[in-house]
């Protein structure tokens, strides 16, 4: 069974990647925010707890997403494995994983640069209407600057700007990136698979690098 951590920081393609890992191994692909969405909308105890925390504006505790966790890969679609992206964010969340019982197979680190990400998600431009998507190198559109099925004006998201993508970077680092030397300290004791892939390669590259380790 395969069960699996995609980790990397926000740019890295982990989402594109997560969807080809998932159709290649005919698992479901969970995020925090699809778990807490159908807690909540499942009525249960424990979805009424989260949607307590959540409209009171409060952040959702580590206790309460390990119990969402052990809950989701409870179902069904999850028999045969699992990814989780996003998951879990922190190292107290990974350690009450530990404590829980919940192994992992393998912990896939995509790595890029910081300086790649910046350049990767600050020429991203937007036709909001339709949800089409350019970029200013990599996929530009026919007109600089406008969208082109309508010629409407695009538009650059607040999340993708340079100073924006930085600050978003910095909490990955100090939140979120610890968990690297956590699963590499797991994986030293246990049969769990931990490896880096270069996510500054091309998609199929990238996705090669990875189907060739699990």
């Amino acid at each position: 069974m395969k069960k699996l951590i995609l980790l990397g920081p926000p740019g890295a393609g982990k989402g594109t990647q997560a969807d080809l890992i998932c159709s290649y191994l005919s698992i479901p692909k969970i995020s925090t925010g699809d778990m807490l969405r159908e807690a909540i909308a499942s009525g249960n105890e424990l979805g009424k707890r989260v949607s307590g925390v959540l409209n009171s504006g409060s952040l959702v505790s580590d206790e309460i997403i390990g119990s969402i966790i052990v809950e989701r890969i409870k179902k069904q679609d999850c028999q045969n494995g699992f990814l989780f992206d996003g998951v879990p964010r922190t190292l107290g969340q990974a350690n009450l994983l530990v404590d829980m019982n919940v192994s992992f197979s393998h912990v896939v680190e995509i790595s890029v640069e910081n300086q790649i990400i910046i350049e990767r998600m600050s020429g991203r431009r937007f036709h909001i209407a339709s949800g089409r998507s350019y970029h200013v190198d990599f996929n530009p559109p026919k007109n600089i600057g406008f969208d082109d099925i309508t010629g409407d004006a695009l538009v650059q998201r607040e999340d993708d700007k340079p100073e924006t993508v930085l600050k978003r970077l910095e909490v990955y680092h100090d939140q979120t990136k610890p968990l690297t030397n956590f699963y590499i300290e797991e994986s030293s004791k246990s049969d769990l698979n931990y490896f880096t892939v270069n996510g500054e390669n091309k998609v199929e590259e990238v996705f090669k690098n990875i189907e060739d380790q699990i």
